[in-house]
């Protein structure tokens, strides 16, 4: 579909940039995008998406609203507190942009629904605070051939990647996985949630904000994506630091071993 005058005037920043133009906001306008939470680093990421004019998002939370979430989670508002994530998520992009759809999906990622959700859609932003959804969905991604832009929080750090390892890299060998660059989760309990250590609300911001560029880039297509690195960004020191990472053949998906199994989200 063209873009009307009203979205030429809308993303007319967008247009004059040489790396999007026209044909790039069109690739926005039909573009799907899901992402995996809407709270501290989805909801920047889902409105940049909505304010970029990413055409369909979908967003998968079967939490609520509570006040501790206020404090970073800004799709969502005090009068918010009881309702499901994804509803008032969802009207706040509508509050941004009413040309974009969402898709409320309220229930949790899980192994029977994992894989066919991520294939309905063209990029995947994962924005969960466990290790499990985090595996599951880089799993389910892998399986379906989807892009995942991957982003986690500490209490005053935070980091974010890319994983395309249904393709292969420019030296022929697969890209990396998740599982390439965990291994294996930590054992429980050795990485405090947020609700028990804390976490610095604008951070989730900048990071979510990032994701959200991210995932603009994966769809247009232009400069150098974060596949095989990681940028971490510590924001006691205002420090950014990208560490490079390779292909495992080790690894349980695109290795020289068997598939390992979707494993269940905690």
């Amino acid at each position: 579909m063209p873009l009307s005058p009203d979205d030429l005037e809308r993303y007319s920043r967008h247009i004059l940039l040489r790396e999007i133009g026209g044909p790039g906001q069109q690739k926005l306008q039909n573009a799907r995008v899901l992402l995996i939470g809407a709270g501290g680093l989805g909801s920047p990421a889902l409105l940049y998406l909505a304010a970029a004019g990413v055409g369909t998002l979908g967003v998968v939370d079967d939490d609520t609203v509570s006040l501790s979430n206020l404090q970073r989670q800004i799709a969502h508002g005090t009068s918010d507190t009881g309702r499901p994530k994804v509803e008032s998520a969802a009207e706040a992009v509508r509050h941004i942009n009413p040309g974009v759809q969402v898709v409320p999906h309220n229930h949790r990622l899980t192994p029977d629904n994992a894989e066919a959700l991520i294939a309905s859609y063209d990029v995947v932003l994962d924005g969960s605070d466990n290790f499990g959804t985090r595996y599951l969905a880089s799993d389910a991604a892998f399986r379906a051939g989807r892009p995942l832009v991957m982003g986690w929080l500490g209490t005053m750090d935070g980091a974010l990647t890319t994983l395309r390892p249904h393709e292969n890299g420019p030296s022929g060998a697969p890209n990396p996985t998740y599982r390439c660059l965990f291994p294996e989760p930590p054992p429980e309990g050795a990485i405090p949630a947020c609700a028990e250590a804390g976490v610095l609300g604008a951070l989730a911001g900048i990071i979510g904000s990032m994701m959200a560029l991210e995932a603009i880039r994966q769809i247009v297509g232009f400069g150098e994506d974060l596949t095989g690195r990681l940028l971490m960004v510590d924001a006691r020191s205002w420090r950014f630091e990208t560490l490079g990472y390779g292909w495992d053949p080790e690894n349980p998906l695109n290795g020289e071993v068997s598939e390992a199994p979707i494993i269940a989200s905690r």
